[in-house]
């Protein structure tokens, strides 16, 4: 069984839900997976837009979920598992899709990694540079679901 994940409310590659952008509610989606490798310790969340002027936006991060889980429930608040990382609009937690009006569809990457560590040893409120140095040599799978989303 190869590692997945799923995003709930939209098919892969399809538009994500205007509940889960800043032009709707503005919560984050459930999310379930399954096929991790049997040594998965712990996992880590990063949702970005690579499509973002000023370059990758990072809309989530969470990290040290322990390996015995395998959902995280729509409106998922920082600090009920995990630890939560500061996004790119420079607040904890889930910030949905919120492209520049007019600018095109914009893709969204939910990354899923199943680590071979427990923790990454990362205190709550890192970046995303911090999140990325600390996950190298830790990935044993990556499991990717993709949506899209465009203001007009």
């Amino acid at each position: 069984m190869s590692f997945t994940l799923i995003v709930e409310g939209f098919r892969e590659g399809e538009t994500i839900p205007r509940l889960h952008t800043c032009e709707g509610a503005d919560v984050s989606p459930s999310l379930s997976w399954a096929g991790a490798p049997p040594e998965t310790r712990s996992y880590a969340l990063i949702l970005d837009d690579p499509d973002a002027p000023a370059g990758v936006w990072t809309h989530w991060l969470l990290w040290d979920i322990p390996a015995a889980t395998h959902t995280l429930a729509q409106t998922f608040k920082p600090g009920a598992l995990g630890v939560s990382g500061t996004n790119d609009f420079g607040r904890p937690g889930y910030g949905g899709p919120c492209p520049p009006k007019r600018h095109g569809p914009h893709r969204y990457y939910f990354r899923l990694y199943a680590l071979s560590a427990p923790s990454l040893g990362l205190a709550a409120g890192a970046r995303r540079a911090e999140v990325d140095r600390a996950l190298r040599g830790k990935v044993l799978a990556e499991a990717i679901y993709r949506g899209r989303y465009e203001r007009f």
